[in-house]
């Protein structure tokens, strides 16, 4: 059977609704001392009070809201000093996928000898962190699931990963109910992420058994449900949306991506756009090239979409008013997109060799 040669999952998934109240119970497994990492729109849904009661009073935990943004290497910095200052035993991130992806990688390196860039450069980290509970309020990052951050450069204007099999999440808790209120556009944005890692990791040629069984069943509940939650907010559709997305994030935690995270990330660091929003328009181009070598897995996918899979795509950017941020926009440094999706390691995965004028393909039809 084609299976992985090596699985890493989170030791612990909690899928209930109200499981958030559960936090404090997760995290102080690990320690009395903690920082939970959130972002803003947690703090004004009210919800925070609501898990901070659930802390005894022996305990110190101290919190880290982001202004917004990806995050950056410095923004991790920040984090881990904070986290220093109180003997922190663990790092709980509450959030979407930059919340996830600074939390994961300040629990990581909250040890490490070196500075943040020393390992997004590719340095060894030979210290082990300490530990990371994933609690993500948007369906579709898949951070909870992996064991890479995508952190913003600011200096070099370069967006790349740091990853270690040790920033695994030791827990994962999946609670609807901080889904609730989510803005439509937040919920187009982050479902489309989430379609498409399950669409590349399914096509990726290091797919194996196992990652293609989790993104098909992340495209078959995605599909089924990305429209009804952008149009209602029913607590069943994104119920679904964010298993989904969790399927999705365990599926290419094993096989990697494809060409669109590999042009996505250039683009995001010099256009400072949201991650779901390139994605989404870069999808298109990305079926187009990948379709004659994808064979019948087109056809699978297209049959779970509901309809041809180009088509479903196109409807879901119509339904979410998305059009592509680029057109109109100057193309800068065409040469340093080129060569940073080139040398991705989400491109090197895409089942058809990617070559420059792949990627000039995909920038022609989104410019």
């Amino acid at each position: 059977m084609n299976f992985p040669q090596e699985v890493l999952l989170p030791q612990k998934t909690i899928f209930k609704k109200g499981s958030a109240l559960q936090i404090a119970e997760e995290s102080l497994e690990y320690g009395s001392q903690g920082l939970i990492v959130y972002g803003k729109s947690f703090e004004r849904s009210g919800k925070k009070n609501k898990i901070l009661v659930q802390f005894p009073s022996y305990t110190k935990v101290d919190f880290f809201c982001r202004s917004g943004g990806e995050p950056t290497l410095d923004e991790i910095t920040r984090v881990i000093n904070k986290a220093k200052s109180i003997n922190a035993d663990w790092i709980t991130g509450i959030g979407g996928g930059s919340v996830l992806d600074l939390a994961k990688a300040s629990a990581g390196l909250f040890n490490a000898g070196e500075k943040p860039a020393f390992y997004q450069e590719g340095g060894k980290l030979e210290e082990r962190g300490i530990p990371f509970i994933a609690v993500p309020t948007t369906a579709g990052t898949g951070s909870e699931a992996t064991i890479n951050s995508v952190i913003i450069n600011k200096e070099k204007r370069v967006k790349l990963s740091i990853r270690d099999k040790t920033f695994l999440a030791k827990k994962v808790i999946l609670d609807v109910e901080l889904l609730e209120d989510l803005p439509p556009l937040v919920i187009s944005y982050a479902a489309m992420d989430a379609l498409v890692q399950a669409y590349e990791s399914y096509i990726s040629k290091n797919a194996t058994w196992f990652s293609e069984n989790f993104a098909l069943k992340a495209i078959e509940l995605i599909c089924k449900n990305i429209l009804p939650a952008y149009e209602s907010g029913k607590e069943e559709n994104l119920s679904s949306l964010l298993l989904g997305s969790y399927f999705a994030g365990i599926a290419f935690a094993s096989s990697r991506l494809g060409v669109i995270h590999g042009i996505a990330h250039p683009l995001g660091a010099l256009y400072s756009l949201p991650h779901g929003l390139i994605c989404s328009v870069c999808l298109i181009p990305s079926i187009k090239i990948n379709k004659e070598i994808m064979g019948k897995k087109y056809e699978i996918m297209s049959n779970l979409a509901g309809m041809d899979l180009i088509k479903r795509g196109e409807m879901l950017l119509l339904a979410f008013k998305i059009s592509s941020p680029f057109k109109g926009k100057p193309l800068i440094e065409k040469e340093k997109i080129i060569e940073q999706t080139l040398k991705s390691g989400s491109t090197a995965a895409n089942p058809k060799p990617i070559n420059a004028k792949d990627v000039e393909f995909i920038l022609r039809e989104i410019f």
